[in-house]
This record gives structure tokens, sequence and C-alpha cells, in this order.
């Protein structure tokens, strides 16, 4: 069975991006993001490829994404960011040895009630002006306290996310690290502060621990910049193949709305990948594809199923052949930035309609 469209991810760019970061912080340890299955990428052989690459701690957001991983018999210990939602959560967390990233007294109060010795480490969230989730800076002395009463509980440290890092000619991060720094002057435990806008463009961000998402997928977090351009390797391709090469006159419209009128004789490509695989619809006409190796632009909506695209500059494309949607030779940050979106979501919205296969690893 052919596949309509395919995702081949390189799990040797991901040990590759793994690496970069601790280029960029040597003497931190990395807290690797695999939440969203993996930013879209696939959880498990991605966090079995940094396992491998010896990352230190791997994040999840939810408690069904803890249990992906340790069903998948992952060595490398697994940090839960948002931490516990029940009483049988936080037994569960305890049973799997799980890191739980504490934000409120009401967590507290759950892992409080668990039987005297369980298995419990700990990680407490500091809202320094992300203003999502987090204690008050103020509140330190009282999880100070809360750690004072529990011995057996194993303290990971503090943690704080930035709000605004992505921003390098804003103050923001600034003012939130000076935050979190003052709310912890004298209090032992490890820091952590930078995702991977604060690990690529803030140096001060890189502390004990450094905790990068995008950026192991090798796409970039700031503006005007791609991840290539920054020393990442791009994981992901997306292809798809042209279905069907038609040639129609000037003036004709193509596809829905008629959005896309030819402004002479040509051929148009229809390409079998849509909304429904998870590409943008709101992508305008113009957005590129590669075909052959060189780039053809879209000529109509994206629908359901189908894109329809320019072949003037491609005049030897046949049916059949592959076409790149985004990937090493065409960025992620490209195609989300003219879908009005970021590489986050262009990674995370791919639908169980595309193929996945893995290549690469150690």
């Amino acid at each position: 069975m052919i596949p309509r469209v395919t995702a081949t991810v390189n799990l040797s760019a991901v040990q590759h991006n793994l690496r970069q970061v601790r280029k960029l912080a040597p003497s931190s340890r990395v807290m690797a993001a695999v939440k969203a299955d993996a930013y879209g990428h696939g959880a498990v052989p991605v966090a079995r490829a940094l396992d491998e690459a010896g990352v230190d701690t791997l994040a999840v957001a939810c408690m069904e994404e803890a249990q992906e991983l340790r069903e998948a018999h992952l060595r490398a210990p697994i940090a839960l960011l948002e931490g516990v939602l029940s009483p049988d959560e936080a037994a569960l967390a305890a049973y799997e040895g799980l890191q739980v990233v504490v934000h409120a007294f009401w967590q507290i109060e759950l892992l409080e009630a668990m039987p005297s010795g369980s298995n419990i480490a700990v990680w407490f969230k500091l809202d320094s002006g992300m203003h999502r989730l987090g204690f008050p800076l103020d509140a330190v002395p009282r999880l100070r306290q809360a750690l004072a009463r529990h011995p057996s509980w194993r303290f990971q440290g503090w943690i704080t996310h930035l709000a605004r890092a992505d921003e390098t000619g804003s103050s923001a991060t600034i003012d939130q690290i000076a935050a979190f720094d003052r709310a912890l002057a004298g209090v032992p435990g490890a820091r952590s502060i930078a995702n991977s806008a604060g690990l690529i463009a803030w140096p001060s961000a890189r502390r004990d621990w450094v905790r990068p998402g995008l950026a192991l997928y090798g796409a970039s977090p700031l503006p005007g910049k791609t991840g290539a351009e920054l020393g990442f390797q791009p994981a992901l391709n997306l292809e798809s193949r042209i279905l069907a090469i038609r040639t129609y006159e000037a003036g004709e419209p193509i596809g829905y709305g008629a959005s896309y009128v030819c402004p002479e004789r040509m051929p148009i490509g229809v390409v079998t990948v849509g909304y429904a695989d998870g590409l943008h619809r709101a992508l305008p006409n113009g957005s590129p594809v590669i075909v052959r190796g060189r780039r053809a632009p879209l000529a109509g909506r994206v629908s359901m199923d189908m894109i329809t695209v320019d072949l003037r500059g491609v005049a030897d494309a046949q049916v059949g052949d592959p076409v790149l949607i985004f990937g090493e030779a065409l960025p992620a940050e490209e195609v989300s930035e003219r879908a009005g979106t970021i590489p986050y979501e262009l990674f995370c919205g791919l639908t169980n309609r595309v193929r996945f296969r893995y290549l690469g690893g150690e």
C-alpha cells in the first residue's frame, strides 16, 4: 500500500540536537520535553533515542503520557510537568517513580495524604511572570516548610517558565529571571529556567537544568531564524505525492471558492495532502512545496484531502513524484509563518492519517 502522506523522522537529528543543547549549556543537565507525542514526532521512538543519547530526564505533560513511556521501558527519569490531579494519580506517580512538578498547595495536600515512606520526588514551580501555573514567589518560605515536614520527599529543585523568551528585544525575560533569583536568594536546591528560546537567546537562563522542547526537533523558537541557522537539524520531513497533473487555460479558477485564477495556460498538480492530515487550511496562495528540488507555489485553497500547486516552474513533474510539504529543504518555520502560526502547531497538528517512519538513532 502506497501511503498518501509520510512523516520521516530522523532520530539521529534528534540526538544531534541534544548534543547541540549540551554545547550551549555545558554545565546544565537536560530535561527534554517529549510531551504532546514528542511535539508530534512520536513520543516513544523519540524518547528512546534521547535515552540512548544520555538525556538526564524526560518531561511530559500528563499521567497518560508518562505511562506510555513507562510501558516502553525507558530508563531515563520522567517528570510530570502539570503534576498530579487526584489521589489515584499521586499513588501512581509514586509507584512509577515519577518526578512531580508541583504548582499549587492542593497538590501538596495530595502528596501529604500518601502513606508514609512513599516514593515521592518533587519539583516546585514558581510563577515569576508567566501567570499560568506556579506558586507565587512569596510562597517560598511555606514551600520550604512543607519540605521540612516531609524529609522523605526527594526534592529535585525549583522551576519557572519564561513567557517572552522569544522576544529578544524585550526586558521581560531579564525581569523574570531577576524575580526568580530574588525569591530564591540563599535557598538551596537546583534551578531550572530555560526553555528552548531561553536556552538559545538568554545565557543567564542556563542554570542547573535546561528544558528544551522545540530545539530538540530542529526548529527555531526565535522569529526570523531557522533551526538550521542555529546549529540544529530538522528532524521531520513531511512528504506527499502528485496524484494528477492537468493543464488549464488563462482565466480558469482552481479549487474551492475560486481563490486562485490561472493567469495563463498552465499545469496544475494535485497533491494528496490536506487539512485532514494536519496541513493548515490557512496557507495562502503562493505558499511553497518542493517538487523535484524546486519550489512549486500553492494555487488554490487547502482542502480536506488535497492541495493544488502551480507546476510552471517544474515542467518535468510527473504523477507519482514525491512532494515535500515541509522539512529539511523547506523549513517548518517558513511554512508555519505563512499559515499565521508557529512550528509547534504545525508539528502537533499532524493526524493519524500520516504514515510515520523512523531513521537513524544510535
